[in-house]
C-alpha cells in the first residue's frame, strides 16, 4: 500500500494535468451532447444526414490549412515553447499560401459527392466553417496543451462547444429550420469561437518569419498534412460512401450512429493527446511490449464500455435523444465493437506521429483507407438492409484494426526521427 502511495505521490503532477484535461472532455461531451440532440431532431434525417457528411468532408479538407503546418506548432509548443512566436509567423504564412489549394479541393469534393445534393453556396459556408474557423480554435487548442496549461485548454473546448449547442438550440426555434440556415449558423458559432480563443487564449508571443527554418519544417509539415487528410478520408469515408451509395436518409440514420459512437471518443482522446506529448520528449517509452498492450486493452474497454451504457440506455427508452434518434436507436447496439476497434485505430496513428516517423504514418494511413474503402464497399453493396450492414461493421472495422496494429508496430521498430 505504501509503495502504492509513493508511486501516486510522484506522478501526482501528471494525475493533476490528467484530471484537468479530462474535466474538459467530460464538459465537452455534455455539450456534445446536447448539441446533436438539438441538430439531429430539428433538421430532418436526410438533411442531418447532409450536414454530418459535409461537415466530415470539412474536417478532413481543413488538414490542408498551412499544409500541415499546425504539427510543426504543435511540436514547438510542447518541445521548445520559446520558439512559438516563429511557428506562429510561419502558421500564417502557410495558411495564406495554401488557400487556393483549399478552395480547388473543396469544389472538387462537391462535385464528386454533393453536386445533386446540396447548393454550392450551403457546402461552402459549412466548408469555410470547418477549414477557416474552426481549425484554427483546434489549433489554439493544441498550443495550449502542447505548454501544458491544460485548465485553459480544457475550458477553452467546453467554451467553444457550448457555443455550437447554443446555435443548434436558437437554431431549433428558427422559423425555417433547414439545411441552408442552419449553415449560415454554424459559421456564426465557429466566427465567434475562433474571435475569442485568438483574443483570449492564444498565448502572447512577437510573431516573427524565419524562412530558412519553415522551409526546413514544410517537408515533415507536408507529410502530416497528408496523413491526417488520408487519417480523415480513412475516419470518414463511410459517411461518404453512405451517401454516395444509400442517399441521404440512409446516410443520416448511419450519420446518428456513427455520432454517438464519436461520442464515446472524446475522453480516449485526452490520454492519447497525453500520451503523444510524452513519447515526444521519451519515444522509446512503450517499447515494452506489456504496456503496449494493456494499454490498447484499455482503450478498448473504456470505449465499448461507454457505448454499451448508452445502447442500454436507448433500449429502455428509445426517445431519450429525441424522436430522429429513435429511429437510430435500435442499430446503436449492433455496433457494440466498432468503437473500440477505430478508437484503436486511431491511437496508433497518433503513435506515429510522436514518434516524429510522419512518413511512414502517411504511408500506412494511406493503406489503411484503400482498405476501408474496400470493406466498406463491400459491406454496403452486400449487407442488403441496415441491421445486417451496421453489425457487418464490427468485421470490417476488426480487419482494419489488425492491419493497423502490423503497420504500426513494425514501423515503431526503427528509430524514432528527433524534432
Amino acid at each position: 500500500m505504501q509503495r502504492i502511495i509513493r508511486f501516486l505521490a510522484t506522478k501526482s503532477g501528471l494525475l493533476r494535468d490528467y484530471a484537468t484535461a479530462v474535466s474538459g472532455s467530460a464538459g465537452r461531451l455534455v455539450f456534445s451532447l446536447i448539441y446533436f440532440v438539438a441538430l439531429a431532431n430539428t433538421l430532418s434525417i436526410a438533411e442531418f444526414g447532409l450536414f454530418a457528411t459535409a461537415s466530415a468532408a470539412g474536417v478532413m479538407l481543413s488538414r490542408i490549412l498551412a499544409f500541415g503546418f499546425i504539427s510543426a506548432l504543435y511540436r514547438a509548443a510542447t518541445v521548445k515553447p520559446l520558439l512559438l512566436g516563429v511557428f506562429t509567423g510561419g502558421f500564417l504564412a502557410m495558411a495564406l499560401l495554401s488557400l487556393p489549394v483549399l478552395a480547388a479541393a473543396s469544389y472538387a469534393v462537391w462535385l464528386v459527392f454533393f453536386g445533386g445534393e446540396m447548393a454550392l453556396g450551403v457546402f461552402a459556408l459549412l466548408i469555410v466553417a470547418e477549414t477557416l474557423l474552426w481549425r484554427p480554435v483546434e489549433a489554439i487548442i493544441i498550443v495550449n496543451n502542447g505548454m501544458g496549461r491544460f485548465a485553459r485548454a480544457a475550458f477553452l473546448a467546453i467554451l467553444t462547444t457550448a457555443l455550437r449547442a447554443l446555435a443548434a438550440l436558437a437554431f431549433a426555434f428558427w422559423a425555417t429550420p433547414d439545411l441552408a440556415s442552419w449553415a449560415g449558423f454554424y459559421l456564426a458559432a465557429n466566427a465567434l469561437s475562433l474571435a475569442i480563443a485568438a483574443a483570449f487564449f492564444y498565448p502572447r508571443r512577437r510573431i516573427r518569419f524565419r524562412i530558412r527554418l519553415y522551409l526546413r519544417r514544410l517537408a515533415d509539415s507536408v507529410y502530416v498534412a497528408g496523413a491526417e487528410m488520408i487519417f480523415y478520408l480513412q475516419m470518414e469515408m463511410d459517411k461518404l460512401l453512405v451517401l454516395a451509395i444509400g442517399g441521404p436518409h440512409l446516410a443520416g440514420i448511419y450519420a446518428i450512429v456513427m455520432r454517438l459512437i464519436d461520442l464515446t471518443a472524446i475522453p480516449i482522446r485526452t490520454f492519447t493527446m497525453m500520451l503523444v506529448q510524452r513519447m515526444m520528449r521519451t519515444p522509446e517509452m512503450l517499447s515494452r511490449r506489456m504496456l503496449r498492450f494493456g494499454l490498447e486493452a484499455g482503450v478498448f474497454a473504456v470505449s465499448t464500455a461507454g457505448l454499451l451504457a448508452l445502447a442500454l440506455a436507448l433500449r429502455i427508452e428509445p426517445t431519450l435523444l429525441g424522436k430522429n434518434v429513435a429511429e437510430a436507436a435500435p442499430l446503436v447496439l449492433l455496433a457494440l465493437f466498432v468503437p473500440g476497434l477505430r478508437n484503436l485505430v486511431e491511437y496508433q496513428a497518433e503513435l506515429l506521429f510522436a514518434r516524429g516517423q510522419t512518413l511512414l504514418r502517411a504511408v500506412n494511413l494511406a493503406l489503411l483507407a484503400g482498405l476501408k474503402a474496400l470493406l466498406l464497399t463491400t459491406v454496403l453493396l452486400h449487407a442488403g438492409d441496415t441491421a445486417p450492414m451496421v453489425l457487418a461493421l464490427n468485421g470490417a472495422f476488426a480487419l482494419l484494426y489488425l492491419a493497423s496494429a502490423a503497420l504500426t508496430y513494425s514501423a515503431m521498430r526503427m528509430p524514432p526521427r528527433p524534432f
